[in-house]
């Protein structure tokens, strides 16, 4: 998932939805054109357990992070 061509303010909005809709296991990578320090923050504090997060490039211009739904962790009501 690019994020450099979406408005700042609708970033995390849509990573957050993306990321709800994976299934356990599942990831979804990340391009973004500053650190994401701020993201992995609110994932820690809102998925605290849920999430893998594994950088792949780690700028200054360019940052990747492969963010995962962390298997074995699902409450049940999901699939």
């Amino acid at each position: 998932m690019d994020v450099r061509t979406i408005a700042p303010n609708e970033r995390h909005d849509l990573i957050f939805s993306s990321f709800n809709a994976l299934r356990q296991g599942a990831a979804l990578e990340l391009v973004s054109d500053h650190e994401p320090a701020p993201l992995y923050r609110q994932f820690k504090s809102n998925y605290h357990g849920l999430f893998t997060w594994d950088y792949l490039e780690q700028g200054p211009d360019l940052w990747r992070v492969r963010i995962g739904k962390a298997p074995g962790n699902c409450c049940g009501s999901c699939s």
